[in-house]
């Protein structure tokens, strides 16, 4: 058995990551039907998934945000242990989450055993302009001017990371919905900015098997840092033609068939799912 902890980035939460919990459940073998919302909490199940807000979002909205991905790997850790879901962990992660979750596995190797890392980017293997695209800092300018109104500011949101548009109205809705529930507050997404700016991941590779996936249509962060990523790492890279940043929320079948793929090509590692 295999715990699966999913992290996401900047400002974002659990509810964020949309349908991809189910469908990675469907995918590992374990029905949507035998999730409840208990179980992505802690029930014993065959690959349980465990849904963790950074500090600062989500039910930690409440709490100050660090300004070091170090103390956001502190926070995690101390979460996930409080679960009782067994280690080593599996992690799936984006964007800042990415950081955090190559942080944990590079100081505490022990405790992880397999990353995904999702259109995520970090020193020294990319450059600011290739971690944040210049052409997405007016968007990105006008979130944080509308950052009080949930709307305004959700509706940038989804232009700067996501390329399907197919729900974008119950998109829009149920976005600014968690929005209004658990405000991320101003301070708090920029102390996260921060911490993501400054990160700088140690230049070997984490001693656990790595898979990186990222959209070539990425808008917000230029694709090639995900493939600059693998090819420091000896990394298996896998590529979305059309998805933008947020690659779960674009196309969660893809995602989740990526990961078992994965799984079934490396079947190595004791207890990675399957």
């Amino acid at each position: 058995m295999s715990t699966w902890i999913l992290l996401r980035g900047l400002t974002r939460e659990t509810r964020h990551w949309g349908r991809l919990p189910d469908v990675l459940r469907e995918s590992l073998g374990e029905s949507p039907a035998e999730a409840s919302n208990e179980a992505r909490r802690g029930a014993d199940h065959d690959n349980p998934l465990l849904l963790l807000d950074l500090p600062g979002n989500g039910e930690f909205a409440h709490l100050r945000a660090p300004a070091t991905v170090a103390d956001m790997v502190g926070f995690v850790r101390h979460a996930a242990f409080q679960s009782n879901l067994p280690g080593p962990y599996c992690v799936l992660a984006m964007s800042l989450g990415g950081m955090v979750a190559t942080d944990w596995a590079q100081r505490h190797p022990h405790e992880i055993e397999r990353l995904v890392l999702i259109n995520t980017s970090m020193r020294p293997f990319s450059h600011m302009q290739e971690r944040l695209r210049p052409s997405a800092w007016p968007g990105l300018a006008g979130v944080a001017a509308n950052w009080s109104d949930a709307a305004r500011a959700e509706r940038g949101i989804h232009r700067l990371t996501c390329n399907n548009v197919a729900t974008l109205d119950d998109d829009l809705a149920a976005w600014s919905a968690i929005r209004r529930s658990a405000p991320v507050s101003r301070g708090n997404a920029l102390r996260q900015l921060w911490a993501a700016a400054r990160f700088t991941a140690r230049a070997a590779k984490p001693a656990c098997p790595v898979l990186i996936l990222s959209s070539q249509a990425d808008r917000l962060v230029n694709p090639v840092c995900s493939a600059k990523l693998a090819a420091a790492w000896g990394a298996l890279h896998r590529e979305h033609p059309w998805a933008g940043h947020d690659l779960p929320h674009d196309d969660p079948a893809w995602t989740a068939g990526q990961v078992r793929a994965w799984l079934e090509q490396n079947p190595a590692v004791p207890g990675a799912g399957l």
